[in-house]
């Protein structure tokens, strides 16, 4: 597996970071801010650079590009494999009347035989990304791996776009599937946000959108918790994420804002929070968030065995981002430990993240998290 790895900056364009160009590269991951990454001519020169390979990419809320965090950048990673093929496939929303059967139709695009692994970016605003990853999940062969994440737009919340051989569109879902029995996939997810105050009954939703706990209006209870940051919504309530628990014993699955009408008295998320669940709110712990990033990384590390990855694309939420501000690259830096320094890190920070907690689980959506997929050929 070999890989080249370069970032584009306003003040010097595009400039190599790692390995060789590679004319022959298969996939090229391209993830960068909406208005840079909407400029036609950076997907283009990097069509130009890599003519046979799929170029997919999407909007972000910060670049991740080996240790460092960057902002208005585009960070693209060329990737050409010994023995592994790939295909990619794309659908948009707008041709599907729900979020689950846009998944679905994506997943039936990949020819199962073979298939060891599907990587999918999707649109962070229109989609619910619980209802997709279902589509995708009861689509794809039980034993292929999912992971992947939402695009995102810094802390505004106005537009994400996906792209695929071509331009970034709002409203897409792309994917690149992996097909071959020499690569190996590893996979982790964590968080390391504390609950507190108390537990309440989701008395009222629909899909993603929640009218009330414990019989009044959501918008208006977490408002009173919110407090003087009950201004900045739904942006600030990235500082304050919802645990939703489904079972008596289950683990809480955090649900991150998107948007909220006051008119209504309702919060938007960016997954599903069922009627009969319990939420509880969540407050940030900077070590404890670092904490979970390395975590993340150790279970990667744990799934591939003695095989150091070659890559690794990471996924954190933008909420963490926001939470850590100057200490957002320590996350990074631990998750590099952990991994070693021949890794390429690549990635971005999401409005949603996609995989399970640990290899064995099944696949879900998350939110404030660091979810990390580990690419190597054995």
């Amino acid at each position: 597996m070999r890989i080249h790895q370069r970032v584009w900056t306003e003040a010097s364009s595009w400039s190599s970071l790692r390995g060789d160009h590679l004319e022959d590269a298969q996939l090229v991951l391209a993830f960068g801010g909406r208005e840079v990454l909407s400029a036609p001519q950076i997907l283009d020169e990097l069509r130009r650079a890599h003519p046979g390979a799929h170029v997919l990419g999407c909007s972000t809320a910060g670049e991740i590009c080996g240790p460092r965090v960057r902002d208005n950048s585009v960070v693209a990673t060329a990737l050409r494999f010994d023995d592994t093929r790939v295909h990619a496939a794309r659908v948009d929303l707008t041709d599907y009347d729900s979020s689950y059967r846009a998944g679905s139709a994506l997943a039936a695009a990949f020819d199962p035989r073979g298939l060891a692994h599907v990587f999918v970016l999707s649109d962070g605003l229109r989609v619910n990304g619980s209802e997709l990853v279902k589509g995708l999940v009861e689509r794809l062969p039980p034993k292929v791996g999912l992971t992947g994440g939402l695009s995102g737009d810094g802390a505004r919340f106005e537009h994400t776009v996906v792209a695929l051989d071509g331009p970034p569109l709002e409203g897409r879902i792309a994917a690149v599937g992996f097909y071959g029995s020499r690569l190996q996939v590893g996979c982790g997810s964590m968080g390391g946000w504390d609950a507190f105050g108390p537990e309440r009954l989701v008395t009222r939703s629909r899909g993603n959108v929640l009218y009330e706990l414990d019989g009044r209006s959501a918008l208006a209870l977490y408002t009173e918790y919110l407090g003087e940051h009950a201004a900045g919504l739904p942006a600030s309530g990235l500082l304050f994420p919802l645990s939703v628990r489904f079972g008596d014993d289950g683990p809480g699955i955090v649900r991150t804002i998107l948007a909220v009408d006051p008119v209504e008295g309702t919060m938007t998320f960016a997954g599903d929070v069922p009627e009969g669940a319990y939420a509880r709110l969540m407050k940030a712990n900077f070590e404890r968030l670092i904490e979970g990033a390395t975590g993340a990384a150790n279970r990667c590390s744990e799934s591939l065995g003695a095989s150091p990855p070659d890559l690794a694309i990471l996924i954190s939420c933008v909420g963490r981002k926001l939470v850590l501000k100057q200490r957002i690259e320590e996350e990074v830096e631990g998750v590099r430990d952990v991994l070693g320094r021949e890794a390429t890190l690549t990635g971005f920070y999401s409005y949603g993240e996609i995989s399970p907690f640990t290899p064995t689980a099944p696949c879900e959506l998350h939110n404030q998290t660091m979810t990390i997929t580990t690419l190597t050929e054995r």
